[in-house]
Parts: structure tokens; sequence; C-alpha cells
């Protein structure tokens, strides 16, 4: 028994390290080698980034898309700009947020779909804050659109709540962060902030495609405009926005009479329905319609070519006092109401487009792309208006014509256009990718005259560079801008332009969109 244990026990013991001898140190262990390096992350393709599926086959999903621009800028001012009260600029370097924005995107059915989008907008040291026009701290986080929609069929899709569901051009719907230059040129956006909410509207909406037929219509209430308004006669008050704002006072022989200027402006009264349409029709590929928002560029992703048309109507939404309309103000008690006793006439307002886009690649093996962009505005507010307006202005203070406005909307017509070059994949390494672009803006408005009541064009010129770093997802856009000055002077109420001074504008924006 003990040789048999002796026996099982021997492969056991010859496993056992012998001691060293009395003092020499064990042999080192051998070394382990070295872990091995993580293989570094490749990129991968944006594709629907942050897509949360609720189901296996992705038909319930929640979505969320954040974006931001970003301006450093350089801008020569308009004649009369200040930068702060009383302290005239001529010109300045500043910085800005064009736009922070998100949007939440449910659908927990093929038929129902929910979306939110908010943001701020046009944000600088001295404007686009809580008091628009004289701070820029604490810009208002607004809802830019909240709607809810039902599929119908295959054919129709009807929505409600504020709405993105525009009429009038493509650009009208524009998707801000696919944009060829580096922005829209607002006459896309001719009744912004006046009879909506920055472009968007509160009604109803009916969308789909009939093959390559698409179309959209809408109905909208009209938002009160923002002008300040005295319902009731006070003698020396504010006059903006009631029938007397309609024209000028003079005064002689002691008494004072207002007397009408003949130039539209949006009725405080109005409360009939805005009517929106746009429809198209796509000769190549088509393009998605889940959502409101059209394509500044497919970067050549698709071959597009689409010709549309489209119209906004709404019925006395403008009002103005023909300049034979006299008022002697002493025969106004102190609480009459101006809007009895002062006659008015009211205007349709009517706006039309018609436009054409085209995008395609040109050499699928440099992957080079050409996109244009064409339309044709033709608007009318009534007699003589015109609004100015300036993105992100610079300029403190209310006067419109501060900072980089130019006229953005009003009576007459307007001709718009886009051209960009997407060059080859490997122009400035493996990953930028470079989009020069030029674009220009003509309008011809009856109310923009000098003092001889000769008309003054408008005429505006872009050219840039899109540095595509992933795309649309991040890019920085170098856009150099020429745009006229024409000095208004205000004169029996009416704005009077001089000869346009041209005036320079230099933007780096940087993009980056999730």
């Amino acid at each position: 028994m003990a040789l048999s244990s002796l026996l099982a026990a021997g492969p056991g013991l010859a496993q056992v390290t012998p001691p060293a001898p009395s003092g020499q140190a064990p042999p080192p262990a051998a070394p382990a080698p070295p872990p091995t390096p993580p293989a570094p992350t490749k990129p991968v393709p944006y594709g629907s980034g942050m897509k949360f599926n609720l189901s296996p086959d992705g038909q319930k999903y929640v979505r969320l898309m954040a974006w931001t621009q970003v301006y450093v800028r350089y801008n020569e001012n308009n004649t009369g700009t200040l930068r702060g009260p009383n302290e005239p600029k001529s010109n300045q370097f500043d910085f800005g947020l064009r736009r922070s924005r998100m949007v939440l995107l449910a659908q927990l059915s093929p038929r129902f779909l929910i979306y939110t989008h908010l943001g701020i907008n046009n944000q600088n040291g001295v404007s686009g804050g809580v008091a628009p026009t004289t701070d820029g701290k604490k810009p208002q986080f607004f809802i830019h659109e909240a709607v809810t929609e039902y599929k119908v069929n295959k054919y129709l899709n009807l929505g409600a709540g504020l709405h993105y569901y525009n009429g009038i051009s493509r650009l009208t719907s524009a998707s801000t962060t696919s944009i060829l230059p580096m922005d829209l040129p607002l006459t896309n956006f001719p009744t912004i902030d006046a009879l909506d909410q920055f472009a968007r509207w509160l009604g109803i909406y009916a969308k789909g495609r009939i093959g390559k037929f698409d179309y959209r219509l809408s109905m909208s209430d009209p938002f009160l405009t923002n002008l300040p308004t005295n319902t009731a006669y006070v003698a020396g008050g504010v006059q903006t926005g009631n029938p007397l704002g309609l024209g000028f006072n003079t005064t002689s022989g002691g008494v004072t009479t207002n007397t009408g200027f003949n130039v539209a402006q949006y009725n405080p009264q109005n409360d009939s329905h805005v009517y929106q349409g746009y429809f198209s029709y796509s000769l190549l590929d088509t393009e998605p319609n889940l959502l409101p928002y059209y394509q500044g560029t497919w970067l050549g992703a698709k071959r597009v070519l689409n010709i549309g048309g489209g119209f906004l109507y709404n019925q006395n939404g403008m009002f103005s006092r023909a300049s034979n309309s006299t008022v002697n103000l002493s025969t106004l008690a102190t609480g009459t109401d101006l809007y009895a006793a002062v006659p008015t006439q009211k205007h349709d307002i009517k706006l039309f487009g018609a436009d054409v886009f085209y995008d395609t690649p040109l050499d699928t093996a440099k992957r080079t792309a050409l996109t244009f962009y064409g339309v044709y505005y033709n608007y009318n507010f009534g007699p003589n208006y015109v609004r100015f307006v300036g993105a992100e202005n610079p300029g403190y203070g209310t006067n419109p014509y501060r900072g980089n406005a130019v006229p953005q909307s009003g009576t007459g017509s307007s001709v718009y256009g886009q051209l960009g070059f997407l060059t080859g994949k490997n122009t400035l390494g493996s990953k930028v990718r470079l989009q020069p672009y030029l674009a220009y803006l003509y309008s011809g408005y009856d109310g923009l005259r000098n003092l001889a009541g000769e008309s003054q064009g408008c005429s505006i010129y872009d050219a840039g560079l899109n540095f595509l770093i992933d795309g649309h997802n991040a890019k920085v856009t170098l856009n150099y801008r020429l745009r006229p000055d024409y000095n208004i002077q205000t004169i029996n109420g009416v704005g009077v332009a001089t000869d346009p001074t041209r005036r320079s504008e230099i933007t780096l924006q940087t993009q980056v969109f999730l």
C-alpha cells in the first residue's frame, strides 16, 4: 500500500520545482507577451443618424436630429448703422449663431407620425436675444414646428399643427442643413414673422405623391402682425399699425392733417385664412417626402430634375390709404376708433413662384456633381410695399435699413439662381470634398424708388466654397456677398432710396448636423 501511494504521487511530485540553493534567487519567470494594440476605429457613414428602433422591422422608431451653424463675419455696414446707443459703426468683425435647432421625430405606426422642431436663430452680441433688436442675450428658444400626421393611403397624408408645408416655391420649404450656398436669399420667405411664425403656420395640410407628381396644400390662420397699434386716437400717440400710420402729418395755419402716402402695410385686423400650395413633377429620380424639407443639394447621390410652381393667397391681408386720403386731426376726439374714422383700402396678398431644380452626378468614378436651381417670384402685397431684412443683423436698434439689411420682399418680381460644382474625391486629400458655388438675386419692387421716382433694382451676388468634411453633416462654408446700400431717407413717411453703394460681407460658417 505504501509503495502504491508513492507511485501514484510520482507525477505530481515531478512538477514541483526544487528549491534554489541557499543564498541564490530563483530564475526569473518568462516575460508575458505585450498586449495587442486595439485597431483604430473606422468612421462609418452617418446614415439615419440618431435613430432608435422600437420594433425589429424598424416601423416603430424615434429619431433625433440636431444642428448648429456658427458665423464668423466681417461686414461693411449700411449707412447709419449703430453698434450701440449713439455709437455709429461703419464696419465690424463679429460672431453669431445663425441657427441652433433640433427635431424629434417619432413613428409608432406606419400610418401615424409626430414631430417637433425647436431652437433659436440669429443671435449675436447686439441682437437676437430676449429684446431682439437691442439685446443679444438669452434668445427665445421657441417651437418652429409641432405636427401630427395621418397616412390615409399611399397617395395622401393629412396633418395639422404648427407646420412648414408652404407654397410658392421649393425654397419656401427648404432644408436649412443642405443649402448649396451659405444661406437662403430670404426672398423665398416673403411673410416671415409678419403673418407667420418664422415661416411656419398654424393650420392643416394635405400632401402626397401620385407617380412622379408631388403636391402639398395647406390652410392656416394668419398670426396677428407684430406692428404696435393704438386703436383709439390719442393726440401725439404712436400711430404705427393703425390707419393714421399709413399717412404723414403736416401743419398749416395751426391745423394738422394726416395724408395717406399710398404704401401698403400688413392689416392688423386680418382674420382671413392663408391658402398655400406647391406642386412639382420629377423627370428623373424622386425625392423623399416624409418631412417637408426640400434638399438643397444631393452632392451627386441622386439624379434629380424637378419643375414646380406654387402660390400663397390671403384675402385682405394688407391695407393702405391713397395719397388723396386726408384727415383733419382736430376732428378726432380722444378715444375715437381710428379704424372706423379713417377710411382705408384692403388688398389681397397674392404670391406666386415657378422654379426648376437639377442635381446630377457627372463622373461617377471621380464623384463629381452639378447642382442648379432657378426660381421666378411674382409678389403682390398692395401698392408700393417693400420690406428690408438682414439675416443675423449686426446692427443695433430698430432702423429697418441697418447693418446688412436688403430689400427682402415687396410688390414686384424677383429672379434667383444657384449653381454649384462638386469636385473630385481627392481634390483636397482623401477626407475633404470641395464645392464652389455662385448665387444671384435680382429684385424689382414698385416701392423701391429714388427721389425722382425712378425704380431702383436690387442685385445681390454671392460666391463661396463649401468644405465638405462629412457631407452636410460636417462642413465649413466661406462666403463673399456683395449687396446694395441705398442710404434710405424717410420723406413724408416714405423711404426714398439713393443710388446704391456696394457693401461687402465675408462670412465663415461652420455646420455640424447629427
